[in-house]
């Protein structure tokens, strides 16, 4: 198990961040029980630990700005989301605020891949739509800067 092993491993990370904050929306479970359970139940190979404890404990840390962030992007319930949706939309909305150091269209196209990989079968279109509004929102200097 690597601290640090790339890109690669942050995108392993997101993975298991995605699995994890699902756990913790199904379960209410707190962050550092579950990261102690997938250390220790889940062979967690070329994962970036830094950042996969990084979002499974500051996105719920953080829910109540992130989930405003997202609300005005969406067009529908929060509720009404699916939960691996929910998640996707949580890691996306904390990088595009926290990870200035990521590019938007990296933060975007992760998501896409995570929801194609966890989500519903068009839910990678939806999750492409609102992480790009919400880019539009907090990253607009940088997406006038990249035109």
């Amino acid at each position: 198990m690597s601290r640090r092993p790339g890109n690669q491993g942050r995108v392993r990370a997101r993975r298991c961040a995605v699995q994890a904050l699902y756990q913790w929306q199904m379960t209410a479970q707190q962050p550092p029980d579950i990261i102690k359970e997938f250390v220790a139940d889940r062979e967690l190979v070329n994962v970036d630990m830094d950042y996969f404890e990084q979002l499974v404990r500051e996105v719920p840390r953080h829910f109540d700005a992130l989930k405003s962030d997202l609300d005005a992007c969406l067009d529908r319930e929060w509720t009404k989301l699916d939960p691996v949706e929910r998640s996707v939309l949580l890691i996306g909305a904390y990088e595009m605020r926290h990870c200035l150091e990521m590019p938007f269209r990296v933060v975007i196209n992760e998501g896409v891949e995570l929801c194609k990989m966890f989500g519903t079968a068009e839910g990678h279109r939806y999750i492409n739509g609102v992480l790009d509004r919400l880019a539009q929102a907090r990253r607009a200097v940088e997406i006038a800067a990249s035109h």
